[in-house]
């Protein structure tokens, strides 16, 4: 690494046992910067059109405004959707909103590092923002390999000989190991943008040392990482009570020998959840005094929310929310807590009549005097529309990536940081 790279005075990061560069930690004026950020965004498949930015107004606020200032001329890289979904598209209106709020200094190419990305590259001037194409457009982005095999990639190859430093700004995509987001670390000097800088900051928060007690409010349909980070939480500690809803409060209910019914079991077994009950069973015989499940349920019947205690279960009807009195037991629960961390709705909210359960126990947590982290792209989006985000302490754009960091699995991403800051010693 060339020495005008590094600030005498560097800022040690080590975080949940990670050591890490920042910006803080390199010289970028002048420099070709390519920032690997996560502006993937919901769509609406009617009109191709992205229905909420916020990721989009977060980067543009953090890493792509400090390295703008700094005078660096920021190539982004990022993805939008999967191949074959909906929302597989351009970043064409991304680099749209970026210039919204960063000013007009920003071009889009309709490439990603073939000759025309390459020209517009060698164009730059100091603040200048270059937004490449959609990376997933080229096909061996979404192989999942190690870092060094990345490092081989056409992509990291082409990109990394017309580039000074990487910075690493995809905190949502930190679980994988595609070739934009740990490729780079073996062919580039390599820091952390200050996205993940502060995802991981609260996590460390909630993680080491906690204020207890400490509750964890868990739902939605990522059942599978959901297990694995209770299982994780339990054998550290690191948790006083998991309260449960959403499709993973059914399994649990289903794990304590509750019937749900013909169609709620139907949704288990169509998600493949139900395969997962025996990993459910054994939470509950070894922690079921902190697991707390669902004490009475929500059905749509003839356009009505009817309200179900789970004493009478079966329902011909799906399970669609927690009740009412689920939701005055949680908040009994919540009030005591000194650290909160949400992940994922307690039901269907986005049902008209079944969004009680989420927006009453966010709206609970809101008032409340803890440490509060609310993570998941959805639950974010729904404290969002409440216009109660800025009641939280943490409001993380990682939906599935936090719940790996918190299973306590090693995330790609952070490894690849890691070595690279130990090539600088």
């Amino acid at each position: 690494m060339q020495k005008d790279w590094l600030i005498l005075q560097r800022k040690q990061v080590i975080m949940m046992g990670y050591d890490f560069l920042t910006l803080d930690d390199v010289e970028v004026k002048n420099k070709v910067v390519l920032a690997r950020v996560d502006i993937n965004c919901p769509i609406d498949p009617a009109t191709g059109l992205i229905t909420n930015d916020e990721r989009i107004k977060l980067h543009a606020a953090t890493t792509l405004k400090e390295l703008r200032d700094k005078g660096a001329k920021t190539v982004v890289l990022s993805h939008q959707g999967r191949p074959g979904d909906n929302e597989f598209i351009s970043l064409q209106q991304h680099a749209e909103l970026l210039k919204k709020y960063l000013g007009n200094h920003i071009q889009f190419v309709d490439d990603i590092f073939g000759s025309n990305a390459k020209e517009h590259i060698k164009k730059m001037n100091p603040g200048d923002i270059l937004v490449l194409e959609n990376v997933r457009f080229f096909s061996e982005e979404t192989l999942e390999r190690p870092a060094d095999v990345q490092a081989h990639c056409i992509l990291v190859k082409a990109l990394a000989a017309v580039s000074d430093l990487f910075v690493n700004d995809a905190f949502a995509a930190i679980h994988r190991s595609q070739p934009s987001l740990v490729g780079f670390g073996e062919m580039l000097p390599t820091v952390a943008g200050r996205v993940v800088e502060k995802e991981i900051a609260a996590l460390q928060k909630i993680l080491v040392q906690p204020q207890r007690p400490i509750v964890y409010l868990l739902g939605g349909v990522k059942v599978k990482e959901s297990l694995k980070v209770i299982k994780n939480l339990m054998k550290q500690n690191q948790a006083d009570v998991i309260l449960t809803g959403g499709i993973l409060g059914n399994l649990f209910l289903a794990a304590k020998g509750y019937d749900l019914g013909p169609i709620s079991l139907e949704v288990l077994q169509g998600k493949e959840i139900l395969p997962l009950l025996p990993q459910a069973k054994e939470l509950i015989e070894k922690y079921g005094d902190k697991i707390e499940t669902p004490v009475d349920v929500a059905v749509k019947k003839q356009e009505e929310r009817i309200e179900v205690r789970v004493a009478k279960l079966p329902t011909p009807y799906i399970i669609s929310d927690i009740g009412r009195e689920t939701v005055g037991r949680y908040s009994k629960i919540l009030e005591d807590a000194k650290t909160i961390v949400i992940n994922s709705p307690m039901g269907r909210f986005e049902i008209p009549g079944f969004e009680y359960g989420t927006y009453a126990l966010l709206e609970k947590v809101s008032c409340e005097n803890a440490y509060t982290v609310v993570g998941g792209g959805h639950s974010a989006k729904v404290v969002a529309d409440m216009g109660i985000a800025e009641k939280f302490s943490h409001v993380s754009i990682g939906g599935r990536a936090t719940l790996y960091y918190l299973s306590g699995e090693k995330a790609p991403v952070m490894q690849m940081l890691q070595k690279a800051k130990q090539r600088v010693k």
